[in-house]
């Protein structure tokens, strides 16, 4: 680890974003150059003193989580984000389909979508990242560890990952996820992730066996979506996807028809953000 490379680069790296840069409100009084630390911790997870200890050159060494989250929080593109993972002393991330590093230039989209749900998701539905709305709509989805990071794979392990969706549609999204993963596990092959999905749902789940049976490879999109909030109840919306080529990456937005019941309860969901919705 370069404790001093590692500080100059994270501290050049935070000057030269600016706070529209990460969708943040430049303020009128506001002197710093680039980001504040404390802006940049809280983009990546963690304490301002730990971040500040890094840029002071007396911080331990950041895990490889770390990193990734910092990556992500100054918006390095690939090049910078394998520099950064050796100037803190780890190797670099294969770069792979399968990567977990958002593209600067999408993480741009969503950091400037504050009033609508968006997050990226990966081909076996793993969410990277989340804007509050989507948050508030459908819960905190990155803070999952191993395989349940995949949506798929918490659908039928973890029942109450259904409740985002009408019990009506719950055989439609089953089957719909279920045609993602086998198209991932096609494209990724024996080894990856999907793969190891497939292989632990087979064991787990006599439902997936079932639905992994029929062979089913229409992933039979539809670009209307109907949720459940617990809060303020059901919500039609329509689901917009942007397809990032290089990582195999999705940008979903989700967007309500404008003057409709389900357009003011999104603008509520964009008032609350992520806190708890109450009820009088």
């Amino acid at each position: 680890m370069d404790r001093e490379q590692l500080a100059d680069f994270l501290r050049t790296r935070r000057e030269a974003l600016q706070p529209e840069d990460v969708g943040t409100v430049r303020g009128a009084r506001r002197r710093t150059t680039g980001l504040r630390r404390e802006e940049v911790a809280a983009l990546a997870g963690m304490s301002t003193d730990y971040y500040s200890r890094l840029e002071q050159r007396r911080g331990p060494q950041p895990s490889t989580q770390i990193v990734g989250a910092l990556a992500r929080a100054l918006r390095l593109d690939l090049p910078e984000r394998d520099h950064l993972f050796r100037l803190a002393g780890h190797a670099a991330p294969a770069r792979l389909p399968t990567s977990d590093h958002v593209a600067p230039g999408v993480q741009r989209i969503l950091d400037r979508l504050t009033d609508t749900p968006a997050q990226v998701v990966t081909s076996t539905g793993e969410t990277l990242v989340q804007n509050p709305v989507a948050v508030a709509l459908l819960g905190d989805q990155t803070s999952f560890t191993g395989l349940a990071r995949s949506t798929v794979y918490r659908w039928y392990t973890d029942p109450t990952s259904r409740d985002v969706y009408p019990e009506d549609d719950h055989a439609l999204r089953g089957g719909i996820f279920t045609a993602e993963l086998r198209s991932a596990a096609a494209t990724g092959g024996a080894g990856s992730r999907a793969a190891q999905i497939v292989t632990a749902l087979t064991r787990e789940s006599a439902e997936f066996r079932e639905v992994w049976a029929q062979h089913d490879v229409d992933e039979k999109h539809t670009q209307t979506k109907r949720f459940v909030h617990r809060e303020i109840g059901p919500l039609t919306l329509e689901c917009e996807s942007l397809l990032d080529t290089e990582t195999g990456q999705r940008l979903l937005v989700f967007t309500a028809r404008a003057g409709s019941d389900d357009a003011a309860k999104l603008a509520l969901l964009g008032v609350v953000g992520t806190q708890r919705l109450t009820t009088p």
